[in-house]
């Protein structure tokens, strides 16, 4: 099969059910203007994940991994009128250039931005009781998502949807004797939601215009 199908394919879907806004397209741009990586989500993953935000009613959203805003604009969308997302992000350059694309948007009024280590800022939103969370998107360095998500279920509610982005490595997790710490973060991670009591979960391959990963969705028990 010819491996450009998925690109277009993708596209397609983006074109019919995720066209960006202008605004989506300028946080794009500023992403390279201002020297960020270019690893934000898809538009097709954002919008999913604006379903995702629809679904679970959410009024309440914890993101880990602002970079640029581009994920967290998809999901502030779905907020209701007096929703709210905290979203932490270890940059601050990175956190600066979301919080004007966020105004932008004409979201600063549901965006609360957090500077800092997420291990560092995760023990004080539990400490705060700044929890539950009605969905939480865990999009940040891979090493510790296992420990992400053991936070995350500390500030989470029966119901609670869990996504966590990046955990096939475009297959690389296939590799035992990996010595990428990336890909052994999210090795022990998968593994680890196997093992997980508290979740029902499973992990939804991609394929697209940023090739070969997956998508990682837990809820969390009701007992």
């Amino acid at each position: 099969m010819n491996e450009n199908i998925f690109g277009k394919v993708d596209q397609y879907i983006s074109d019919l059910l995720a066209p960006e806004d202008q605004i989506l397209k300028d946080t794009i741009k500023s992403i390279d203007e201002e020297g960020l990586p270019q690893i934000s989500v898809t538009p097709n993953h954002g919008k999913m994940l604006q379903v995702m935000a629809i679904l679970s009613n959410a009024k309440r959203i914890l993101e880990l991994g602002t970079l640029a805003g581009y994920s967290t604009i998809w999901l502030a969308r779905a907020l209701p009128e007096n929703g709210q997302l905290i979203t932490l992000e270890v940059d601050q350059h990175h956190s600066d250039v979301a919080r004007k694309n966020i105004e932008n948007a004409g979201l600063s009024d549901k965006v609360d931005f957090r500077v800092g280590k997420a291990m560092e800022i995760l023990p004080q939103l539990i400490e705060n009781n700044e929890g539950p969370f009605d969905l939480i998107f865990i999009d940040a360095d891979k090493p510790p998502y296992t420990e992400y998500f053991e936070y995350a279920l500390k500030l989470s509610r029966p119901g609670t949807v869990i996504i966590c982005d990046n955990v096939i490595r475009e297959g690389k997790v296939l590799d035992e004797n990996t010595s990428d710490e990336r890909v052994k973060g999210v090795q022990r991670f998968n593994k680890m939601l196997q093992q997980n009591k508290n979740v029902t979960a499973t992990i939804i391959q991609t394929v697209g215009v940023k090739e070969h990963d997956g998508i990682a969705i837990a809820v969390v028990n009701r007992s």
